[in-house]
């Protein structure tokens, strides 16, 4: 993807001020007591957690998360990470499973995407698979690594392959079936089965079904396989759509859509479904990407979801802010919200530059001027910012300050979307009870990109859109 010269070099000096002062802190460390989706989440040491085109594997008492790493200034490969979580709502990062190496095709100036790693219930070895690539996607294939231990370092072998030839695809994911047989999936629907030891294929079980069909993501419930994808619209957001059968060969079934139309799979794309089996019940957790070229990095988060059935039919009807997860039991609920609302118009929020102040159907603030903010200063213990996505928005720059001026948080915000709603975009962790001030300003940036093909897409204008804030007291 390339942008103009202009905003080439107007994003390059701004990402240099910005990680010149990023670095001047340390962020408050992760403490959520929910699954929270649209929001960057925190580590233990209070980074944004980086790990998308995603899977994650339970191994003995936790869950492991294992997803691209990424920088805001290419799409070059800069290694897989490894995150571990009790609870599925706060993740300690443990490992860059799978660094860059210094040459070779996982070296600089690479592509490694969509990473998902299986245990092999015959060995105990964990097998990682992706997709590698050049730059500009023309030696593309299914590769793997293998370790000993789920947290790495795994071992690049190359490519995985099948009749003696790599698989030459690009989105790709795998599919473990109950009875420990792996399978690799690539765009297009083909299904393609792993030897015994996972370090070769065997078989194409079903050959590609579907023009397009990118980030293809596989579950089972009961007899029937349920297969997602998405549309080819770059790091754009679309309607993902879904197959069911009851054997992997086929006959798939067309389905329809996963979300209601037009909602962009409540702006996210599929890569992985986790099933949350517990003592009572089974929750299936659809899991997609928020990507946001070009600051995939700062800005891009994730959206997890409990999907819903009826009969052999799926869909995520509604999309649930937060979420809890009883991981013993298997059961979700919906998070009840215990926030006190500061609404645009209150006094305790304190603006700076050309903010203008609309009502519709919602009351909102909004400008596009470079370095114009607003700040809210409160006593509690955390806080949130809920905006007005729209097509003209850009990406908004949060501070978190303590009462001595030092800095816990800062984060780049994307608010755009093709569809206008208000929803969550930004929530703090947990904190001490305390006096805090947030600081929200307009960046003068937005997501907005060309594919190979000098198609464009991304936001029209720079707005920052406010409309209230949530505090915990």
């Amino acid at each position: 993807m390339s942008l103009n010269k202009a905003l080439r070099f107007y994003l390059s000096l701004f990402l240099l001020i910005f990680f010149t002062y990023f670095n001047s802190f340390s962020q408050q460390p992760g403490n959520t007591k929910a699954i929270y989706s649209g929001l960057p989440w925190y580590d233990q040491n209070g980074k944004t957690v980086s790990a998308h085109g995603a899977n994650i594997i339970k191994d003995k008492d936790k869950f492991y998360l294992f997803g691209e790493a990424h920088s805001d200034t290419s799409n070059a490969f800069v290694g897989f990470n490894c995150y571990s979580s009790k609870d599925l709502y706060n993740w300690s990062f443990e490992s860059i499973a799978l660094p860059v190496h210094q040459a070779g095709k996982l070296g600089p100036n690479r592509v490694g995407e969509r990473v998902k790693v299986m245990k092999n219930p015959t060995s105990g070895e964990y097998f990682m698979y992706m997709h590698v690539d050049t730059l500009g996607y023309k030696d593309q294939f299914v590769g793997y690594a293998t370790a000993k231990n789920i947290t790495g370092p795994y071992q690049f072998k190359g490519p995985i392959l099948f009749n003696g030839k790599p698989i030459k695809k690009w989105d790709m994911g795998t599919f473990q079936d109950k009875d420990g047989s792996g399978y690799i999936l690539t765009h297009g629907g083909a299904i393609y089965q792993l030897a015994a030891d996972y370090k070769s294929i065997i078989a194409e079980t079903n050959k590609s079904m579907t023009s397009g069909f990118e980030s293809p993501t596989l579950f089972k419930k009961e007899n029937t396989y349920y297969f997602i994808g998405s549309n080819l619209t770059s790091w754009e957001k679309n309607d993902n759509y879904y197959y069911t059968a009851t054997s992997l060969s086929g006959p798939w079934a067309e389905r329809g859509l996963l979300a209601p139309k037009d909602k962009l799979t409540w702006n996210s794309q599929s890569t992985f479904v986790l099933a949350i089996e517990g003592s009572k019940d089974t929750t299936f957790m659809f899991m997609g990407d928020r990507w946001s070229y070009p600051l995939q990095l700062s800005a891009a988060t994730y959206v997890w979801q409990p999907i819903s059935f009826t009969g052999n039919s799926i869909s995520i009807p509604k999309y649930h802010e937060a979420w809890t997860i009883n991981t013993q039991t298997g059961a979700y609920s919906i998070a009840k919200a215990q926030y006190k609302v500061v609404e645009n118009t209150d006094k305790k929020i304190q603006y700076k530059g050309n903010w203008k102040h609309l009502n519709d159907s919602i009351s909102i603030s909004r400008s596009a001027t470079t370095n114009d903010s607003f700040s809210c200063t409160f006593t509690g213990k955390q806080i949130g910012l809920y905006a007005l996505c729209g097509i003209d928005n850009g990406y908004s720059s949060i501070t978190l300050y303590n009462k001595k001026g030092k800095i816990l948080i800062k984060n780049m915000v994307d608010i755009y979307t093709k569809f206008p709603t208000s929803t969550l975009v930004f929530l703090s962790p947990l904190l001490p009870k305390d006096e805090y001030t947030l600081k929200v300003s307009v960046s003068g940036l937005r997501p907005n990109w060309s594919d190979k093909r000098k198609a464009n897409y991304g936001s029209t204008a720079n707005y920052v859109s406010f409309d209230k804030l949530i505090v915990k007291e």
